[in-house]
């Protein structure tokens, strides 16, 4: 037996089991994510149904911000009417709702399971729901506090790089079924898009499928749930994924390299964040940059906690830690949203 397996057995202990009261909380709040992110599905930019539709055309910008709590509260009961009474509205927003809990579900259960797997204490996931518009897609994702020391670098990139594995494999078969659902308006480029359009770029995920399936992402299309949810899931596995702080990408960059290298590569990360925000902001007019550079900013200030050992990883872990590498490239976008 080498050092490295008698070390992860000497540490490896039972993780704590959820409580009952436990299991109630974290049920409650995927409950509220389901009913937001429901909400916000059929809503534009993800659904169909536009923003605030039934406001007067000659209404001053004043008039709008001073009742805005009012014409916020008219908009969501006027969607979940919808959703209560028109059938095809409330089969968008289901297939959209359960694509995208599947994916974080599946990408936060990666984390738990290694978890328990390597006797470390974890919460169950929570899930962050946001109103409506507030929040993208009605949410923020989910995560899973981890409450005892990581045992070595060998489970720290384990339960690292589960997480956006488990979330990657999810996200295919939704992916799948969005490009066999892909509805275009037209055969023609159009010469340009409407000032104000928000227009989702395609990671090159998308761009294989897209070129598999002879699709043209120039041509405008139909609103698709299954489409915006695999994107949506690209988004969160490629922020995920970025070598920072302690993001999935930070363990990851902590285990195969060390706390040094982790140090830089996350300095380094909210450099080149900084610098993609300023060009899609003045580009692009993407505004998106400066949230993500905001978060990796934050990540700058959480010390990454130092395992109980510091063996290297052995060569199985290297090529798992290159597979992941490359499904952040066919992840990211550096500029994701853009209002043309």
């Amino acid at each position: 037996m080498s050092d490295l397996e008698f070390t992860d057995f000497q540490y490896r202990r039972r993780a704590l089991r959820p409580t009952r009261r436990a299991y109630i909380k974290h049920l409650a709040f995927f409950v509220v994510t389901f009913c937001t992110i429901l909400v916000a599905s059929v809503l534009q930019p993800f659904g169909f149904l536009p923003v605030f539709a039934n406001l007067d055309p000659n209404l001053s910008e004043t008039a709008f911000l001073l009742n805005l709590p009012v014409y916020y509260a008219l908009m969501i009961g006027d969607t979940v009417k919808l959703l209560l009474t028109e059938p095809v509205v409330l089969a968008y927003g289901l297939k959209f709702t359960l694509s995208l809990l599947f994916i974080l579900t599946s990408h936060e259960l990666g984390h738990y399971i290694a978890c328990r797997i390597y006797g470390v204490d974890a919460t169950l996931p929570f899930f962050i729901p946001t109103p409506p518009l507030i929040g993208p897609a009605g949410t923020f994702g989910a995560f899973i506090k981890i409450l005892s020391p990581l045992p070595s670098r060998r489970a720290t990139f384990d339960i690292g790089v589960a997480g956006p594995i488990a979330g990657f494999i999810a996200l295919i078969p939704v992916a799948i079924a969005a490009f066999a659902t892909f509805e275009q308006v037209g055969g023609e480029v159009p010469a340009s898009l409407p000032e104000g359009t928000l227009v989702f770029a395609d990671p090159l995920l998308f761009h294989f499928f897209a070129s598999v399936n002879n699709i043209n992402f120039e041509i405008p299309m139909l609103p698709n749930p299954f489409y915006s949810a695999a994107w949506l899931g690209l988004l969160v596995t490629a922020l995920n994924l970025i070598p920072s702080g302690q993001l999935d990408g930070g363990h990851a960059i902590y285990a195969v390299f060390g706390e040094r290298f982790h140090f830089w590569t996350g300095r380094v990360a909210f450099l080149v964040m900084i610098v993609l925000a300023g060009t899609g902001l003045y580009f692009y007019n993407s505004p998106s940059g400066i949230l993500f550079a905001v978060l990796l900013g934050v990540m700058l200030k959480l010390k990454h906690p130092a395992p109980l050992d510091d063996a290297p990883l052995d060569r199985t872990r290297i090529l798992v830690a290159v597979i992941t590498l490359l499904i952040f490239i066919l992840s990211f976008t550096p500029f994701p949203i853009q209002i043309r």
